[in-house]
């Protein structure tokens, strides 16, 4: 059984201001993501993946855009979906966030 303690993670500083731990199984991977480089004035741009998403936000306040749909302020606690090649995007409003990310398939361009 894959087990990646807290204490032991090595974060990935994978652009200015965030940084990322990830676990995953053949299927699934799980990616926490930490920005520390709040507020933004502007959202990040636009992307998209042939992955199903779902995130957490664990800490922080974000406004979670997603094409087609109301954009939405969601704070510690709350949840959204993106299904297979929507485009989406955040904007961190608070000085800090923490996001849980799932993904499936396993996002390779993470490892």
């Amino acid at each position: 059984m894959p087990v990646l303690k807290a204490a032991d993670a090595a974060p990935n500083v994978f652009r200015d201001g965030a940084s990322r731990t990830l676990l995953h199984t053949e299927n699934l991977m799980v990616v926490v993501i930490d920005f520390y480089n709040g507020p933004w004035d502007v959202p990040d741009p636009y992307h998209q993946h042939v992955h199903e998403q779902v995130t957490y936000v664990a800490s922080g306040d974000i406004l979670f855009l997603c094409e087609g749909e109301e954009d939405q302020i969601l704070r510690a606690g709350d949840m959204f979906a993106v299904s297979s090649g929507k485009p989406h995007t955040i904007k961190l409003l608070s000085k800090k966030a923490r996001l849980v990310d799932s993904f499936t398939p396993v996002r390779e361009d993470f490892l």
